[in-house]
């Protein structure tokens, strides 16, 4: 009965969403306090809890982030291409947009969609604005 529910579990994935957050920093922890409320929701997306920006192409072509992005006023789309090619000055700046660009440069993605969320906001409101933006998002 168990091997039944993991395989139907399996065949109803349509889509993984890649989480990014730091649960011991406030302001960025909160893609992380999102998962239980989205999983319940998004019953066909496997949101993956990540720590490091390593490896993302072994979770496909076109990538699906839930990130906490600082600059923004409300929960948003970020594509690839709207993000800024910044100077690298140290290792501290590589960071996930660079880490995105650099893959797409290499051919070993083609795309990634960010969900960004910004870091002050409330968890209902980030909760009900990043529902909505999923719900559109096309896998």
């Amino acid at each position: 009965m168990h091997d039944k529910l993991i395989i139907a579990r399996v065949l109803l994935i349509i889509m993984q969403m890649l989480v990014f957050g730091n649960q011991l920093v406030k302001k960025d922890s909160l893609p992380l306090k999102l998962i239980p409320s989205l999983k319940k929701e998004f019953l066909s997306i496997e949101f993956i809890e990540l720590d490091g920006i390593e490896n993302l192409e072994k979770y496909g072509r076109r990538l699906f982030i839930l990130d906490t992005v600082e600059g923004i006023k409300k929960p948003c789309i970020i594509h690839i291409a709207d993000i800024q090619k910044q100077k690298v000055l140290s290792m501290h700046d590589c960071d996930l947009g660079f880490n995105l660009l650099l893959l797409k440069k290499i051919g070993k993605i083609d795309d990634a969609v960010i969900v960004g969320i910004p870091m002050r906001i409330s968890k209902k409101a980030a909760c009900e604005k990043v529902s909505r933006i999923i719900a559109g998002l096309k896998a």
